[in-house]
């Protein structure tokens, strides 16, 4: 028998314990969002086989659970840190008046280094550092992000970003990006580019001006299910901050108003169904037979620093749903000692990443990684 026989034998028998752990899961009411940890919900901190998790040890145990559920039913599986990385085609440019360089590269890296991912740097000119990072899913070389890069490092920070297409085109054609140099994984595509996000943070740790204890991951919408997915599962970010990422990020797929993408719509096979595993469609219409919800991504970043961010008119986003699952959360974080580092900011208008956004995290980064006051009202939706 060969290796990727014993694999996906493997994963055959963990769907099947997923589908009788589902079978008696009990889902809440869809209509009816719970004020604090509801017990209508799949509870994170009692374990597949019925016991309870009270203390670190056994959190570290019911986290690889948690892990292995999620990447099998929702994500996929990906491969593990390639150990090649090689830096290539390395520029650097002035930019902001000379206050800043733009340090921009090609990472060559997995087998025979055919994956390969464009990435950049703002660096302060001149500087030495160590700084914090301000990493984001996105090529944040282009124009439009100027003003976002001169934010951060009047903050004190390093802004910096990868092409997440080069790993993955955003659609289902599994021939292209890495896909093909992985044939036994079954990755989706929110886990290639949370795969990407964690090269970034490999490449990172190569530049001496990086803390790379100190390094703040973010992305908006898709991008931010992707960011929260790499945040949950990649200790070294030690702040988290999904913006608007709705479905398969920090949204629910359980607790959903009307005007919600649900997790049907959205793995519809018009629309994002190849942004997932293939088994998590087969709960389309059946949701509350799911054995979790997004609170169990959210609680594997515990007991490091997580904020969503999210417009209250943006429905389609589920404002409400995200709320639920910050607050579903919290327990993972009260027990591990982080009762502050779980957080939810929510301001007035939709889909859009605002300046304000950006204060937000700043903000709520600055008081993480060095102990600043925050003006910012980070409790959730108000009752």
């Amino acid at each position: 028998m060969s290796e990727v026989q014993s694999v996906h034998i493997v994963r055959a028998f963990f769907y099947a314990t997923v589908v009788a752990v589902a079978s008696v899961a009990q889902g809440p009411d869809p209509a009816k969002v719970p004020t604090g940890p509801s017990p209508e919900l799949p509870n994170p901190l009692v374990c597949a086989d019925g016991s309870r998790v009270e203390t670190r040890a056994a959190w570290q145990e019911r986290r690889g659970e948690i892990a292995e559920l999620l990447l099998s039913v929702e994500y996929g599986h990906m491969p593990p840190a390639p150990g090649n990385l090689r830096v290539e085609d390395s520029s650097s440019t002035l930019v902001l008046d000379g206050a800043a360089e733009l340090r921009r590269a090609t990472v060559s890296m997995g087998p025979e280094n055919k994956a390969s991912m464009r990435v950049a740097c703002y660096l302060p000119s001149g500087g030495k550092g160590p700084y914090p990072v301000v990493l984001a899913l996105e090529p944040v070389w282009e124009e439009h992000l100027l003003p976002v890069a001169k934010k951060c490092l009047d903050a004190g920070n390093i802004f910096a970003g990868y092409e997440r297409h080069d790993l993955d085109r955003d659609d289902a054609d599994r021939s292209d990006g890495v896909h093909p140099l992985y044939p036994e994984y079954d990755w989706a595509s929110l886990a290639v580019w949370a795969w990407g996000a964690m090269r970034m943070v490999d490449y990172l740790a190569t530049q001496p001006e990086v803390d790379a204890a100190r390094i703040v991951l973010t992305g908006h919408s898709r991008a931010g299910k992707a960011a929260l997915l790499a945040g949950a599962l990649d200790e070294r970010i030690a702040v988290t901050v999904p913006h608007a990422s709705g479905a398969g990020g920090a949204g629910s797929y359980l607790i959903v108003e009307r005007g919600v993408e649900t997790l049907a719509l959205i793995t519809e096979p018009a629309r994002f169904h190849y942004w997932f595993h293939p088994r998590l469609a087969e709960f389309a219409g059946k949701e509350k037979e799911l054995p979790f919800d997004q609170h169990y991504l959210r609680a594997l970043v515990a007991p490091r620093a997580l904020l969503s961010i999210d417009g209250l008119e943006d429905q389609w986003a589920n404002p409400k749903g995200t709320d639920a699952m910050y607050r579903t959360a919290q327990p993972v974080f009260d027990l591990l000692g982080a009762e502050e580092m779980n957080a939810a900011y929510f301001r007035p208008g939709g889909h859009d990443t605002t300046m304000e956004d950006w204060d937000v995290l700043l903000e709520f980064a600055n008081h993480v990684l060095n102990g600043a006051p925050q003006t910012h009202d980070l409790q959730g939706l108000r009752r």
